[in-house]
């Protein structure tokens, strides 16, 4: 889903000093973003904005639904090849997760591992990044935890390598690549390549499959889905003084098969007028706010991605039902 897991997030430096913004510019930049998203035609803004506190919640309520079958289905695969996994990264390695979430998945690797040296969770939930760093802090008493509230799809500025660690090892769980254009895509992946030299990334890929089984995914019958997707606008509510009225929106989602990605779009019920940022905006009854795509691939095809970007590919890992696929990159020496 994004950008789920997008929940996007980036390094900047030490956690004290990462360079994200306060809260007062993290808003500024929502502002300016979402009044361009506005006014532009076709209408779309990137799903980042979907993680503050809130959605983040939401978003581990989605994991937790029967129809959402992406987050069993990874923890599924990597419970079954943690050990191959965790041979492969090796003694004292680094950790870094891009889009932590609720780090649920990196227990899986840190109890199989060889004497981890550190982990580094990147969100741009840094209230929900806190909460779970704390956490893991408290479980892991050996291990040093080091959050970083960044976004990124930006620069990715990593501090070094600690003194006696082993390879750096990339963490890109969830399918979050699939909230990328494939252009955005292929350019993530070759900024990691090589923030990751002489490492590894492990990385998460929802697999093309039967659009019925999409649609249940992200239409979910409890309607957390539609909840997650219209937090979007209550967010602009809350901290941008906007005026949206949640009732007038529906969720949409849908499968693009020529696309081969999930749209997730907001509706406009009616005609109507919204003002953000003192910026008003007229809707006729239908228009869309385009929020999120999540692309879906082939197996061949992540490779081959891979292979553009500088990684050498390794192994895959998959469900019987090839839902779902978790691959090894090789980053370049």
């Amino acid at each position: 889903m994004l950008i789920r897991g997008l929940m996007d997030r980036e390094p900047g430096g030490d956690a004290a000093d990462s360079g994200a913004p306060q809260a007062d510019g993290a808003s500024a930049v929502f502002a300016h973003d979402l009044v361009a998203a506005l006014a532009a035609r076709p209408r779309h803004i990137s799903p980042k904005y979907f993680y503050d506190a809130r959605g983040s919640e939401l978003f581990e309520q989605i994991c937790e639904l029967p129809e959402y079958y992406p987050t069993r289905t990874e923890l599924a695969i990597l419970s079954r090849h943690v050990p191959e996994i965790a041979a492969l990264m090796g003694p004292r390695a680094e950790i870094v997760e891009f889009g932590a979430g609720s780090l649920r998945k990196v227990r899986l690797l840190l109890d199989a591992m060889e004497r981890p040296a550190r982990y580094l969770p990147i969100d741009i939930s840094g209230e929900h990044l806190a909460r779970s760093a704390a956490a893991l802090q408290r479980d892991y008493d050996g291990l040093d935890v080091h959050p970083v509230v960044a976004d990124y799809t930006q620069r990715l500025l990593l501090p070094a390598t600690l003194p006696g660690a082993g390879r750096r090892v990339g963490f890109f769980p969830g399918s979050t690549i699939g909230n990328f254009a494939p252009h955005e895509a292929l350019h993530f992946l070759q900024v990691t390549a090589q923030v990751l030299r002489g490492g590894a990334l492990l990385l998460g890929a929802d697999l093309v499959k039967d659009p019925a089984i999409l649609h249940a995914a992200y239409n979910d019958a409890q309607g957390v889905t539609a909840q997650f997707n219209l937090n979007l606008l209550a967010r602009a509510n809350r901290e941008l003084r906007a005026d949206f009225v949640l009732d007038q929106f529906a969720h949409s989602a849908f499968y693009n098969s020529p696309q081969q990605r999930i749209e997730m779009h907001l509706m406009s019920r009616c005609r109507q007028q919204v003002v953000v940022d003192g910026h008003a905006f007229e809707w006729d009854e239908g228009d869309t706010l385009h929020t999120e795509n999540s692309y879906k691939f082939t197996i061949e095809g992540v490779r081959s991605l891979a292979l553009q970007a500088g990684f050498r590919p390794g192994p895959v890992w998959t469900d019987e039902g090839r839902l779902f696929s978790v691959h090894w990159l090789h980053a370049p020496v």
